[in-house]
């Protein structure tokens, strides 16, 4: 697998590239990925049965009589309460990602939504049902931070893109799961037809908790640490299937080690470094839009409230309402997981460009179609609707660039904070869209839609005009993306240094 490209004379971008072994003929890192997909990844899993659960829910009739057919402000906020709750831990993410590590912070955050879990599947009231969303959404931001940060971080730079970008589309496989569990059980004639599915939400976090244990911790954490050795260690076994004389190696552990050394050195670690210089507004405003994209696209609509908008055209009956509310799943999945794998072949803007584009055309024919069924009560046009939200997907899943973007925006000094200023934003977006949708459903019906047709407009100018290219570089290429020639000539001069050292010391070794 090793390169022959001198590591003194290549940058490591340039030997990734010229490394044509795939990762399965790997051991060592298919060893890595396969406790990193459920590990990491597993967390989305947890998100994804959250949104799906809540929209299953909504058409098991035992769970409505239960809790008093839930509608409006009292529905809106039985969603929303759950981004309350992840609010209320975005301040301490950071603190426990970079003082702990990435794993920490993952165990952490699943940890309290299993302990949310079981109080949902306990609950007596709407008061113990809402204290139990508010607990899960506490678990959520941790668990998110430190999954997104480690799969960057760990994973070898040819599949990172692609992980990255799975890792957000991973949000179906437990959607899925939920939507298939509530239609296996909204027919039993008791409460159980909620609690099951409540009780399964164990499931996603009970898989990453057992997975967790057999990855390593982020080298470039370790590095930060001042646990060099140890990430030197990661990178040989995995990134260089044990070889310690890799070039590939001994130049990614050069420029990532010279890269955090400047990069920490002038930062203050607190949260106003985030707002310090022009360079790092930049960077929190392109996340905060790709926080606020990411959940007012329209997507909200399906996402939380698919039973009632289903209910607009007509769709009523409760099994109808899972089937689709399964199938719709299982096609988001396999349109984000063919969007994924194009993200190392594809510029981000042009992702982002074609999504934004296709999903405005797609949401106004969806409001035609909503519109011609309100006059007529025409069956096609319900019909239309229901493809128009299966044709729409395929365009909201086709940029699954959240987290790939903010990790590589964001130099390592302030990667935890920058996961967690998408995340605010994402959520603030989202407690919006959970407890106005509701409202604005129940009282203008399909003219509500018209709203979202103008945002994803707007949506498609910010993207044009601000969003930076990012596809072909490395995490360390990117760290100074917005400082300017200056400090990306002091990286490579550092990078050299650093090369120089570490061959030093390995000749005293052979000596």
């Amino acid at each position: 697998m090793a390169s022959s490209l001198d590591p003194n004379t290549h940058r490591f971008v340039d030997l990734v590239a010229a490394d044509h072994t795939p990762w399965y003929r790997k051991p060592n890192l298919t060893r890595l990925y396969i406790f990193l997909i459920p590990a990491a990844m597993g967390v989305e899993w947890t998100s994804g049965f959250d949104g799906s659960i809540m929209n299953g829910l909504q058409a098991v009739q035992t769970w409505d009589n239960y809790f008093h057919q839930p509608r409006g402000a009292i529905l809106g906020i039985m969603n929303s309460i759950y981004s309350l709750g992840a609010l209320s831990m975005m301040i301490f993410v950071p603190w426990v990602n970079d003082r702990y590590g990435r794993k920490a912070s993952i165990v952490v955050g699943n940890i309290i939504m299993v302990l949310g879990a079981v109080l949902q599947t306990a609950s007596v009231n709407l008061g113990m049902f809402l204290a139990a969303r508010f607990m899960l959404g506490m678990g959520i931001p941790f668990a998110l931070s430190g999954g997104s940060q480690l799969i960057g971080e760990l994973a070898y730079q040819k599949e990172r893109p692609s992980l990255t970008s799975a890792f957000n589309v991973s949000w179906y496989i437990g959607g899925i799961i939920a939507a298939g569990v509530t239609l296996g059980t909204f027919q039993i004639q008791s409460d159980w037809a909620w609690r099951i599915p409540s009780l399964l939400q164990l499931l996603p976090s009970g898989i990453t908790l057992i997975f967790i244990w057999g990855l390593p911790e982020s080298p470039r954490w370790l590095i930060s640490q001042d646990r060099s050795e140890e990430a030197w260690e990661i990178l040989v076994k995995y990134h260089g299937e044990g070889d310690p004389n890799s070039p590939i190696v001994r130049t990614e552990y050069a420029e990532m080690k010279a890269t955090m050394a400047l990069d920490l050195e002038s930062k203050n670690r607190t949260w106003l470094e985030l707002v310090s210089t022009q360079a790092n507004l930049k960077r929190c405003a392109l996340v905060a839009f790709i926080g606020v994209f990411s959940q007012w696209s329209g997507n909200g609509l399906v996402s939380y409230y698919l039973s009632r908008v289903l209910e607009t055209v007509g769709i009523k009956n409760k099994r109808t309402q899972n089937k689709i509310n399964l199938s719709l799943n299982c096609w988001n999945l396999i349109t984000g997981m063919t969007a994924s794998w194009l993200v190392t072949y594809t510029p981000r803007r042009t992702m982002y460009l074609v999504s934004v584009t296709g999903m405005l055309i797609t949401f106004a024919s969806w409001t035609g179609a909503s519109a011609s069924y309100a006059e007529t009560g025409s069956s096609a046009a319900a019909g239309a609707v229901v493809g128009m939200i299966f044709l729409y997907y395929p365009f909201y899943n086709g940029a699954p660039l959240t987290y790939t973007y903010t990790i590589e925006v964001f130099p390592f000094s302030m990667r935890a904070k920058g996961t967690v200023v998408v995340q605010t934003f994402s959520r603030f977006a989202s407690f919006f869209n959970q407890f106005v949708n509701p409202i604005g459903l129940e009282n203008i019906g399909w003219k509500y839609y018209i709203v979202y047709t103008i945002w994803l407009a707007v949506e498609a100018l910010v993207i044009f005009l601000c969003f930076p290219e990012t596809k072909g570089k490395t995490l360390e290429d990117l760290a100074f993306l917005f400082e300017g020639d200056e400090k990306v000539a002091e990286q490579l001069k550092r990078v050299e240094m650093q090369k120089e050292a570490d061959g030093r010391e390995r000749a005293m070794v052979v000596a």
